[in-house]
């Protein structure tokens, strides 16, 4: 007896909004008021007057220097503060953080290599109303301090944040999203999410990025922090950090550009960002570590010159914007030829420059280096067949290839199921062998996927997926490459107790985080200890390469994958793990694309919705006893035999664009 899967079509019916608002984490205006007390201190009455709820009344009195109220807006947000004062004299200090472990009255947490930065200092000439300048929009903080500076009572009317992510966006739209994800984990959902709400907060106004030029050699305690470097051209801009850098690096967009395909399709900000990438492009091709101004460094970076191609492709794979592609080829190619450059006799890139993710020992045959290089050269190869230029193609095509049969062999462990990180070296990094995986420089054929998976998996300790070549340090920007392999390998259930435990139950609900936004990076101990950087309190509670589960929760456990153009073709494949149900989709500018399934022991129940115009393929997870086959029937057509592979999925080919549920029934 075979299983069997029905196949329907269904009329197509709109929706009027984005389902599942409730988890969106974005205001519903740019008015944002807090929602309770952290801490008091000192002679003062009536903190509460100044809730989200029951603001006005008598108002705020802070009776004598020193006393302060901390509040707590209940999520990371970041913009202007805004006072009304009756007072008519005085100076009233206002401090912030992104963490509860740096609230204070005598300072903000760090935007800056040392020190703490200064409170932003209002000295009252008047009573009235009071705004911070614009250079002092404080991009990230969770925790607002007030504090009386001076020695006369202060009474504080009110008091709110005025919303600054997301500028080129009205007002009331910052929760018009275009994606969505829900299942039967409301944790999971909630990690959906916050990836979401933390991309939005990078999304800045570009003429208020961080002034690393004055700030970059800061030796005292305190710092006089400012925001007032412009950084890109436009509205808007995609950065790594909403408190600090707030400038434009490629490596982070290469998490957060997926991230905000399937949320938001800001796609205006990330063109803004790689603009400002390639108008720094270098004659000899050579693209910069970061944008401007850390460009001005000199440093370069041969993972990060490669990752602003890939930023390129990505934007021309969600967009089909065939008018982009085709302007930016030409700098494109200059920039791999750069790449290649650097491959030696080998046939593998000689890596020169330390210079990466603030990881340790970048250098030589390095193979996360090589399998990016590896991704990006194929990547190429579907742009140059676009473009029409085959003779191109054919080169990358060949490089590819002789980086695959150097690589593997040259690096592969096989005692540790691990690459090593060159060949100088046993260490085996958590970021090359992602990359491995993700970049299909090991076949997905090959038993080597599972190998990197397990042995991976086998590091994990109670916050996470360490990453050796950084020392103690976790980075939730390699850990989603790493989320990626476990998918790919075909192990949903690890990649599932990887994002519950590391986003989940540590990013997202330790009480030292910000309950909304993810971190840049963590120690091994669960210390908000970065080991690259000296100054704790100056890690980013709101980083967009942190954000890989967002983009993998719907491209593997929903299945929905663009293969070209906007979705031009595509593929359903749904990755349940341990889950019972879900249900995601997003638009590109060919439509939607949704998966909506759910399961029981017997049965699975897919239903998807493509745009007309597009063609695919799905691949549904049969449960119970694996067959080597199963019927299927198309609308107007007999049934025909589908073949399915060694993991029990069973294929359908050649699925035309438009809305069909299929029901797969187990023995």
């Amino acid at each position: 007896m075979h299983p069997l899967v029905s196949l329907a079509l269904f009329a197509a019916t709109a929706t009027a909004a984005i389902p599942y608002q409730q988890y969106i984490l974005a205001p519903s205006s740019r008015t944002v008021r807090p929602v309770s007390i952290f801490r008091q201190h000192g002679s003062l009455s009536s903190p509460n007057a100044l809730l989200d709820a029951t603001h006005g009344g008598d108002g705020l009195v802070l009776n004598a220097f020193n006393s302060s109220v901390t509040y707590d807006f209940g999520k990371n947000i970041g913009g202007w503060v805004n006072l009304d004062l009756s007072s008519a004299s005085g100076s009233i200090g206002v401090t912030f953080s992104e963490s509860s472990m740096w609230v204070s009255s005598e300072a903000c947490d760090a935007t800056a290599d040392a020190g703490l930065d200064t409170p932003l200092v209002f000295n009252i000439t008047q009573a009235g109303h009071y705004e911070a300048p614009s250079e002092k929009e404080r991009g990230a903080f969770r925790y607002l301090t007030v504090v009386n500076l001076g020695t006369d009572k202060i009474t504080l009317k009110d008091l709110w944040v005025h919303f600054t992510a997301m500028p080129h966006w009205d007002d009331d739209a910052l929760r018009n999203y275009s994606g969505w994800f829900n299942s039967n984990d409301e944790q999971i959902n909630r990690v959906w999410y916050a990836g979401a709400y933390t991309n939005q907060l990078v999304t800045i106004d570009p003429t208020r990025g961080d002034s690393l030029v004055s700030l970059g050699n800061v030796t005292d305690t305190t710092v006089n922090w400012a925001l007032n470097t412009t950084i890109t051209s436009g509205r808007s801009a995609l950065t790594d950090g909403a408190k600090r850098d707030r400038l434009v690096w490629s490596g982070d967009m290469a998490i957060a550009v997926p991230g905000i395909a399937v949320t938001t399709f800001d796609f205006i900000s990330i063109r803004n960002a790689l603009d400002s990438l390639f108008a720094l492009q270098a004659m000899s091709g050579q693209l910069p570590y970061a944008g401007f101004p850390f460009n001005e460094r000199g440093l370069v970076s041969f993972t990060y010159h490669l990752y602003a191609l890939i930023g390129v492709a990505n934007f021309y794979l969600w967009s089909g914007d065939a008018a982009f592609r085709a302007a930016e080829w030409p700098a494109w190619k200059l920039g791999m030829e750069w790449a290649t450059q650097q491959i030696d006799s080998t046939g593998l890139a000689n890596v020169t420059s330390p210079n990466d993710w603030l990881r340790f020992g970048m250098g030589g045959h390095n193979i996360e280096a090589n399998a990016i290089l590896f991704y990006t050269l194929n990547l190429g190869v579907a742009l140059a067949r676009d473009e029409g230029d085959t003779a191109t193609a054919a080169n990358y095509t060949a490089l590819a290839n002789k980086i695959q049969a150097v690589a593997v062999p040259l690096l592969w462990q096989p005692t540790v199921g691990l690459f090593r990180d060159n060949e100088t070296t046993t260490l085996a990094p958590q970021d090359g062998n992602a990359w491995a995986v993700k970049s299909g420089l090991v076949p997905a054929s090959s038993s080597q996927l599972a190998s990197i998976s397990r042995a991976l998996e086998a590091r994990w300790g109670p916050y996470g997926a360490p990453a050796p070549e950084a020392a103690d340090a976790i980075s939730p920007f390699i850990s989603g490459f790493e989320l990626e392999a476990h998918f790919m390998a075909g192990r949903a259930d690890t990649a599932l107790a990887l994002v519950r435990r590391m986003w989940g139950d540590f990013m997202l609900d330790d009480p030292r985080m910000t309950n909304s936004t993810f971190i840049e990076g963590y120690s091994v101990t669960g210390a908000l200890h970065y080991a690259p950087y000296k100054n704790d309190a100056r890690i980013s509670h709101a980083h967009g390469w942190a954000t890989g589960p967002t983009s993998a929760l719907t491209t593997f456990v929903g299945g929905i994958q663009i293969l070209t153009d906007a979705g031009a073709t595509w593929a359903i494949v749904p990755q349940p793990g341990d889950l019972t149900r879900v249900d995601t989709g997003f638009s590109t500018p060919k439509g939607k694309f949704s998966s909506k399934w759910t399961r029981t022991n017997h049965t699975f129940t897919l239903s998807i919705s493509t745009p007309k115009g597009t063609s695919g393929r799905v691949g549904i997870p049969l449960p119970g006893t694996h067959n080597s086959s199963l019927l299927t029937g198309a609308p107007g057509k007999a049934p025909t035999v589908v073949h399915g592979d060694s993991a029990g999925v069973y294929w359908v080919e050649n699925v035309k664009g438009g809305n069909y549920v299929f029901v797969a029934a187990g023995l």
